[in-house]
């Protein structure tokens, strides 16, 4: 039997074999992990001399993970994400190599620069500062010289700034935080300050442009989107408040502030939506109601009283009530005399109403504001063909009914009116010839808007029986020069024998 000793002594004689082996593979692997590295270090130095950056990237980030101790990785792929303006990437990138090669001072110059448009000023200083005491190139000293000047300049501007904001001066405030932006592009707390100062000078189109620079500099910023979804509110723009404040609830689905304002601007936005629907659906009479209800869900904010008052006036003019119409349209105009839907809308009512010199007025104000708006062209035409129309014969008035009277009413007026002027009933022979004269034009107001197509002409301006309106256009429905009424009873009964002419 094969005593312990002999097997132990015998696996000690093979130790120094296993570990010339294992030593044999570590330097292999070794070898083979560095050979990788240089590979994609060079990779990434030729794509991105390409300008091929995102595939640089890929193969710089290999590198640091290959060999977290290289600072040049680090360096090279801070020069990707500047190139690709991924600044915040960039920055960690900067420190960890000047971590690791603390005398690096192009990587301290340029995390310098980075950090002054971020607007931390004393990191920045601090930075410069330190390239300077470096023995750095002719180039970096120079620069670094210049940035620690500028950088001093800005650290005096925004105590201007701050001192002006505090004293409720915020126009010279908003002039200092220009100069600080102009260089500190990235710097949140200008930017929020200098969109305070637009909100109190009333400059909300800037406000808003500060504000959304800052909801992308800075990582899950709720008061932007906040007070972003207010100010769009404030203005009468429920679809982009409505976009804002929803930001504001996916990075914080508890957000008080955000969901309460959620709540009242999507019940508006449906309502507002709501009545959109029906006027498209020509159910004005609805739609006026849901717009009613919009001022009362939100009385205080006259953007949306103006817009509901202009969509109200809108949805009365397409059904026919004029004086409803001017009368919600002028109120709109009183706060906004340069409301081009208001205009339009109270031009067609006027026109309804047979006011044809306020609807030219306000068809010539409405085009002033929109002049290549064809619904304006034609309103406007129309109107002046009306006005003209007026001063010569008009059927309506002649049969005194209105503009929107149903067929049922034109033949009621008619049959009553015929009946009184039917030459018939005058014995003089003046009386008798002036009643010819109106009963003709009783026949052909009644024959004209009665007939769709003349009637359509006639509300356009034109006029079916007049030979001069209607040069060019050939119709059927006229009126001979000689006219025989024989037998003629518009009421069924009692014979009417007379022959008249007329030109």
């Amino acid at each position: 039997m094969v005593s312990v000793e002999h097997v132990a002594r015998r696996v000690l004689a093979y130790v120094p074999y296993l570990l010339v082996l294992i030593d044999m593979r570590y330097e292999g692997v070794q070898c083979g992990r560095e050979a990788s590295v240089d590979h994609h270090m060079e990779m990434g130095k030729k794509l991105l001399a390409a300008g091929q950056l995102a595939d640089a990237l890929s193969h710089f980030h290999a590198v640091v993970d290959g060999d977290p101790k290289n600072y040049l990785a680090y360096y090279r792929r801070a020069t990707v994400f500047l190139a690709m303006g991924k600044s915040k990437s960039a920055l960690p990138d900067l420190s960890k190599v000047i971590q690791l090669k603390p005398d690096f001072t192009s990587a301290r110059l340029q995390r310098g620069n980075l950090l002054l448009k971020q607007g931390r000023l004393d990191e920045a200083e601090s930075d410069f500062k330190k390239v300077l005491k470096s023995n750095p190139s002719d180039k970096e000293q120079r620069e670094a010289q210049a940035q620690l000047t500028k950088a001093d300049e800005i650290q005096r501007e925004v105590a201007s700034a701050q001192t002006s904001f505090h004293q409720h001066d915020y126009a010279t405030a908003a002039g200092h935080l220009d100069a600080i932006i102009e260089t500190c592009v990235w710097d949140v707390a200008s930017r929020e300050m200098r969109a305070e100062c637009f909100i109190q000078m009333g400059e909300m189109g800037k406000a808003i442009s500060d504000l959304k620079a800052t909801s992308k500099l800075k990582s899950d910023n709720t008061p932007a989107f906040y007070k972003l979804s207010t100010i769009y509110y404030n203005l009468g723009d429920h679809e982009m408040s409505l976009n804002e404040v929803r930001e504001c609830l996916k990075l914080d689905p508890d957000h008080k502030q955000c969901y309460s304002h959620y709540k009242q601007v999507k019940k508006l936005n449906k309502q507002i939506q709501s009545a959109e629907t029906l006027i498209q659906e020509q159910r004005y009479g609805e739609a006026v109601s849901k717009y009613e209800a919009v001022m009362k869900t939100e009385p205080n904010v006259l953007q949306f009283s103006l817009l509901a008052k202009e969509r109200i006036c809108h949805a009365l003019a397409q059904n026919q009530e004029a004086s409803r119409a001017i009368d919600l349209c002028s109120q709109v105009l009183q706060h906004d005399p340069e409301n081009v839907n208001a205009l339009k809308d109270r031009a067609e009512a006027y026109l309804q109403d047979e006011q044809y010199d306020e609807a030219i007025r306000d068809y010539e104000a409405a085009g002033k504001h929109s002049e290549n708006d064809r619904q304006i062209k034609e309103g406007l035409e129309r109107a002046q063909r009306l006005l003209k129309q007026s001063k010569k014969r008009d059927y309506y008035k002649i049969l005194g009914v209105k503009r929107t009277a149903q067929k049922k009413e034109i033949i009621k007026a008619y049959r009553k009116l015929a009946q009184q002027w039917h030459p018939d009933n005058f014995q003089d022979a003046e009386e008798k010839k002036q009643a010819e004269k109106k009963f003709i034009d009783i026949a052909q107001a009644k024959e004209v808007l009665t007939d769709p197509e003349m009637r359509s002409k006639f509300d356009q301006g034109e006029d079916p029986m007049d030979p001069e309106s209607q040069q060019g256009h050939h119709h059927h429905h006229h009126f001979h020069e000689s006219h025989h009424f024989q037998g003629f009873n518009p009421f069924g009964s009692g014979p009417f024998n007379f022959k008249f002419n007329f030109n």
